[in-house]
């Protein structure tokens, strides 16, 4: 090789470690992609990026003496949108954390993602039960509710309460088929019986039909496997038709803090529901609450409650391993347990699946409620093992490991 072309290599070499040495002492980056703009951006969205800035503010914010930093942006409820955000962010931003993932299609494409690039992804805001079961993988973590969760934790509860013949109202696509096949496999094996079903399109507006013909079959409950607005008119309408009272009670599986708000508890109240977090349990939580109030001028949802949570223990591990290599901070992840305002000695199964206890609630009457936003009235934890999908259950390869 000639002089100059030795010259020339070693100084590529030589750009090639500095600008490899300035990427290492660089921020600590954490990509989150949520909706911003769209039907779950109050549940998730700005208030997301909230809480992962209060944990980090928490923790000192840096980490290895190195700043932290969060990125935000929509994914659009677009599975391709969320999986080009997530590439751009881990290929030129060196993100080493994808979080939030706040619709099933963008954390199930996000995910496989994580795995291709040896990155770590935490779903905190998308619901699909299926994320740590048909398409779990070593690298990636469900931090709060899902839909197992929700045809599970609540339903048991209602049928030993009585409640043992049930109708369903779902949404006819992938989220409120589980929901519901789940919810009668619950409801069966308590020694209840689901006597009727009707599926809907999403976004219907007109659900009377559906509800009259719930209330014909004599049900003791209706469970509505339907979310956000679908789920807030079948409640909304059901009180206009007198379809629900002592007769015939809702369940609506899974409803959300912020679905209680924008119904009101005239109309939701007395309905029983799970929570994986609610900002007025103890004072640590109503300390969070305190914090993400002044910002966002309401307490938090559950998903905020969750990213707060996964961005602190996250943090943890990656001090606790002293690097940001993607294998070490995920064994220190799965080594250390969770605890926060929100979360008490949680652990990470091999399924990813945290496996945390979780609260039975019953939904406020106007009498009952102090002011706006204190909503549920807690009824008892839930222990993981009674609210998440078992190892039998499931199959996951991961878990079959162990």
């Amino acid at each position: 090789m000639g002089k100059t072309r030795i010259v020339a290599a070693a100084a590529l070499l030589g750009l090639t470690l500095a600008t490899s040495a300035a990427l290492a002492q660089g921020s600590v980056r954490i990509g989150l992609v949520t909706d911003m703009t769209g039907p779950l951006s109050d549940v998730q969205g700005p208030g997301s990026v909230e809480a992962a800035k209060i944990a980090i503010e928490e923790f000192g914010g840096t980490v290895l003496g190195r700043k932290i930093e969060v990125l935000s942006a929509d994914h659009l409820n677009k599975a391709d949108v969320g999986v080009a955000i997530a590439r751009k962010w881990v290929d030129r931003d060196d993100v080493g954390l994808l979080l939030d993932l706040g619709n099933s299609a963008v954390a199930i494409a996000v995910q496989d993602l994580a795995k291709d690039k040896n990155k770590i992804s935490i779903t905190t805001g998308a619901a699909s039960g299926e994320l740590t079961n048909k398409f779990c993988n070593a690298n990636s973590f469900h931090w709060g509710y899902d839909s197992y969760q929700f045809a599970k934790a609540s339903t048991g509860q209602i049928v030993k309460g009585g409640g043992d013949t049930w109708f369903f109202i779902t949404a006819d696509y992938a989220f409120g088929h589980a929901l519901e096949n789940d919810a009668r496999r619950i409801i069966e094996s308590s020694g209840g019986k689901v006597v009727g079903a009707i599926r809907h399109p999403i976004n219907t507006a007109d659900y009377s039909s559906m509800l009259l013909q719930a209330q014909a079959s004599g049900a003791k409950v209706i469970g509505i496997a339907s979310a956000v607005s679908d789920l807030q008119n079948i409640l909304k309408q059901g009180r206009e038709f007198d379809v629900f009272g002592e007769g015939q009670r809702p369940a609506a599986l899974p409803m959300l803090l912020p679905d209680v708000h924008a119904l009101g508890l005239r109309v939701s109240q007395g309905v029983v529901l799970s929570t994986v977090a609610y900002w007025d349990t103890d004072d640590k939580t109503r300390g969070f609450a305190d914090k993400f109030r002044a910002r966002m001028g309401r307490p938090p949802s559950e998903a905020h409650a969750m990213n707060y949570s996964a961005v602190l223990h996250y943090l943890k591990a990656v001090a606790a391993a002293k690097t940001t290599d993607t294998a070490a901070v995920i064994a220190q992840m799965r080594q250390m347990p969770i605890d926060d305002a929100f979360t008490k000695g949680a652990r990470i199964r091999a399924d990813g699946r945290i496996m945390r206890d979780i609260h039975l609630a019953r939904i406020k009457s106007p009498g009952q409620s102090k002011g706006a936003w204190d909503y549920l009235e807690l009824l008892g934890p839930i222990k993981a093992e009674d609210a998440f999908r078992s190892p039998a259950e499931s199959v996951c390869a991961l878990l079959k490991r162990t």
